[in-house]
């Protein structure tokens, strides 16, 4: 494909971040250039050893991944999420190593060279994590950020409250200051969160189809096991919800979701709304983030399961 997107993917792996990785590199819309990681659901070094194993994995260790922001930007993080990801974070599969070491570069440096090589309004950075990482780079290479085409992050809610409070969604709750900065910047944003991603639900069916896709097939249906369980014990549902890679999906195909223009105000304060997206759904902001609001979640997921298969082909 003449035109593949540039892209890069800020990323805490991660279960449903590894298959959104694989997604990525499976979709031949686009060229996925850099991984950056951030801290989130694990610790950063093993989030970074992830990245690594799963990129490994797919045949792709050509990528470079760079180890960003090991905590947000002002209050430590009170828990992490090891008990739905496993405590190294892939569900308790063991991918053989990565022979090839993370970049030395710290993210934000990684990210800003990336930008500033490409023309600007080309490269689609899609963080799939806390928003730390980005927020840095608006601090500390505003000229470079300025050159991002689009951002499409997984994370927020706007009607459907919270997945770590009543309030807040993990990404968001995680680092709320990073993700008010980065949402109220003037970037291209376009926020996949919760509305999307709770309808979108991978079942056992399509996790079955994995398996017959060879090595990385069979190892993305191992990930998922523990997934399921937690989805079980949280949902109801007999499937996981897949949400990186529906962000993914959006970052690949433009128009995947239907977006409208919001005005979004992040809670920072300490108290039950912190990381609450709160979204002023009463009119069309001129500017303002492009909030996903409907989703055709067959074909979304038929999207993924087919596009993670074709390893297996």
């Amino acid at each position: 494909m003449a035109d593949r997107t540039p892209l890069v993917i800020d990323t805490d792996p991660g279960i449903d971040d590894a298959l959104a990785i694989l997604l990525a590199l499976a979709s031949p819309e686009v060229d996925l250039q850099l991984v950056t990681t951030v801290h989130g659901n694990v610790e950063l070094a093993q989030v970074t050893e992830n990245a690594l194993r799963v990129l490994h994995l797919a045949g792709r260790s050509d990528v470079p991944v760079a180890a960003g922001a090991a905590g947000p930007l002002v209050h430590p993080l009170p828990e992490r999420a090891g008990h739905v990801h496993g405590a190294a974070g892939l569900g308790g599969v063991e991918l053989p190593p990565s022979p090839v070491p993370v970049d030395p570069r710290p993210a934000v440096v990684a990210l800003a060279e990336l930008l500033l090589a490409h023309e600007p309004g080309t490269v689609t950075v899609a963080p799939i994590g806390p928003l730390t990482n980005l927020a840095l780079l608006l601090h500390v290479f505003p000229e470079a950020a300025a050159r991002i085409g689009r951002v499409v992050w997984m994370g927020g809610s706007a009607t459907r409250g919270g997945n770590v409070t009543a309030a807040a969604e993990f990404n968001a709750w995680a680092d709320p200051e990073a993700a008010a900065a980065v949402l109220g910047s003037g970037l291209p944003v376009t926020m996949v969160g919760l509305d999307v991603t709770l309808p979108t639900v991978l079942t056992q069916a399509g996790i079955e189809r994995f398996r017959g896709a060879g090595t990385v097939g069979a190892a993305a249906a191992g990930f998922l096991r523990q997934y399921v369980d937690a989805a079980r014990d949280r949902y109801g549902i007999d499937g996981v919800c897949v949400h990186d890679a529906l962000a993914l999906t959006e970052a690949i195909v433009p128009g995947t979701l239907g977006t409208v223009r919001r005005e979004v105000v992040v809670g920072t304060t300490l108290g039950a709304a912190r990381g609450q997206t709160l979204v002023d759904r009463r009119t069309v902001a001129e500017h303002g983030v492009a909030v996903a609001e409907t989703v055709d979640s067959e074909a979304a997921v038929e999207f993924l399961v087919s596009r993670v298969c074709s390893y297996g082909d």
